[in-house]
C-alpha cells in the first residue's frame, strides 16, 4: 500500500493512503498559513514563493479563498479576513480538552492569584487553548489562541524536555533559536542543559525569555494512559518575590491540579 507522510510543518499523524490524499486542500491551507506577522499582506507571487507553487496556482487559491470570505484583496495585495478565526474557534468549541480543563484552571487561579493556562504543542509552537484569570498588559499578547515558539516558555520547554531524546536532538538540529530578550536561551548547548534539568525534575520555570519582568511555571498534563497531552502553567510578573518563593507558592497548586485532571483527560 502506498502511503503519504504528513508535511514536516505539521505534527505527524497516521500515514494516509494515496487514494485519500486531497492535494488541493493541503495547498489551500498552506496559503492561509503563509500569512503571518512578517507577511500580513502578499501578492500572488509572494504567496507562491512561500508555498512553493507558481504565481498562477497561488492566485487561483487566493481568489477561491476570497470567494469563500477567508481572504480579501484590492486587486494586487491579498490579506486574511476575520472569517479565518472561525477555524480556530471551531476547535475551541468542539475539542474535548479545552472544555474539560476550565474548572481546573479556575482552581489554579483561585489558589495562586495568577493567570492560568493550558497549552499544547503544534509544530515548533506552543498554542494556548484555555485560560483563566484577569488580563494583564503583556507586550507579547499571550491570550487564548496565541502561538509562541516553544523554547521561550515554561510550558514549551517542559513539553520539549519530555519528548523522546532522539526526537529532541533532531528538533534542535533543524530549529533556529530566536532571541526575544537578552535573557533568551538561544545557544543550543545551553538549551540542552536546561531541558535535561527540566526532564529530571518534571516541571519548568522560564524567566524573562519571552518578555522582560515576566516568569512562567509549568507542569505536565498526563492523561489516564500515561501520555503527555499538554502543559498546565501560570504566568506572573517578577519583582515582588524571588524565583524560589514563586515556585514554592504556585508549584504545589499546579501539581495537585494536574493530578486531579489525569483521570478526566
Amino acid at each position: 500500500m502506498t502511503s503519504l507522510v504528513s508535511s514536516p510543518k505539521v505534527a505527524p499523524g497516521a500515514a494516509l493512503d494515496k487514494r485519500d490524499w486531497i492535494a488541493g486542500l493541503e495547498k489551500g491551507l498552506s496559503i492561509i498559513e503563509a500569512f503571518d506577522d512578517a507577511n500580513p499582506r502578499m501578492t500572488a507571487s509572494q504567496a507562491g514563493v512561500r508555498c512553493d507553487m507558481t504565481r498562477t496556482a497561488a492566485r487561483r487559491y487566493l481568489l477561491t479563498l476570497v470567494y469563500l470570505g477567508y481572504v480579501a484583496t484590492d486587486g494586487k495585495m491579498f490579506w486574511l479576513t476575520p472569517r479565518v478565526l472561525r477555524l480556530g474557534q471551531s476547535y475551541l468549541e468542539s475539542a474535548r480538552l479545552p472544555r474539560i480543563v476550565q474548572p481546573f484552571l479556575q482552581r489554579v487561579t483561585s489558589g495562586t492569584q495568577e493567570i492560568a493556562y493550558v497549552s499544547v504543542m503544534d509544530g515548533d509552537d506552543v498554542v494556548y487553548i484555555a485560560r483563566n484569570g484577569s488580563t494583564r498588559a503583556m507586550n507579547t499578547g499571550v491570550v487564548l489562541g496565541s502561538r509562541v515558539q516553544a523554547q521561550v516558555t515554561a510550558a514549551g520547554m517542559l513539553m520539549l524536555a519530555l519528548r523522546d531524546p532522539e526526537w529532541l536532538e533532531n528538533w534542535l538540529a533543524h530549529h533556529e533559536l530566536k532571541a526575544y530578550t537578552s535573557y533568551t536561551i538561544n545557544n543550543k548547548d545551553r538549551l540542552r542543559i536546561e531541558l535535561a534539568r527540566i526532564r529530571q525534575r518534571g516541571w519548568a520555570i522560564s524567566e524573562q525569555q519571552l518578555e522582560l519582568t515576566y516568569r512562567g511555571v509549568a507542569v505536565p498534563l498526563i492523561d489516564r494512559k500515561g501520555d503527555l497531552v499538554g502543559a498546565l502553567n501560570v504566568t506572573m510578573p517578577m519583582g515582588h518575590e524571588s524565583s524560589e518563593d514563586a515556585v514554592s507558592r504556585v508549584l504545589p497548586v499546579l501539581m495537585e491540579t494536574a493530578r486531579a485532571m489525569r483521570n478526566l483527560i
